[in-house]
């Protein structure tokens, strides 16, 4: 059986600020369970522990993120990740063209290319990009890149 969410478990660092995304800045994933699992699922639902089947995968999820958090906040602090929401505007990567700099952008989160980003612009600045999570950009911007999206 098929089960679809959508999540909004994401988190925004900010100047050090820690906070949710809002709800429309979520990202819809599917899951597959057994019967027995989605059976004990509802099971719990119907028990009145979690308004639905989304609240209790969004519930565990977030329990199973936070007995690992320390290992996240090592591995973002080793792997030198932008944790959160980071929007790249034209102006940012015209400046960085500009003065003849390159980006290697590694976010967990969101990362966000502004629609009037040109697909030649984007090539020209942005020399890799690794989003765990999600990445919003236009679909030409995403193919001009598709050879440096890890």
């Amino acid at each position: 059986m098929v089960n679809s969410l959508r999540t909004d478990g994401g988190y925004t660092m900010s100047q050090g600020v820690d906070a949710r995304l809002k709800g429309g800045e979520s990202e819809k994933i599917t899951i597959n369970l057994g019967v027995i699992d989605l059976g004990q699922v509802d099971l719990l639902v119907q028990e009145g522990f979690y308004s639905n089947r989304t609240d209790f995968i969004r519930t565990a999820i977030r329990n199973q993120l936070s007995s690992h958090a320390e290992i996240v906040k090592q591995t973002v602090a080793r792997r030198m990740l932008l944790l959160g929401l980071h929007r790249f505007t034209r102006a940012d990567l015209e400046a960085k063209r500009a003065a003849g700099e390159r980006l290697t952008i590694q976010v967990l989160g969101l990362a966000s290319i502004a629609d009037d980003v040109s697909p030649e612009l984007a090539r020209a600045v942005i020399e890799s990009l690794t989003v765990l999570g999600a990445l919003h950009a236009t679909s030409a911007v995403k193919a001009a890149l598709a050879d440096r999206i890890r």
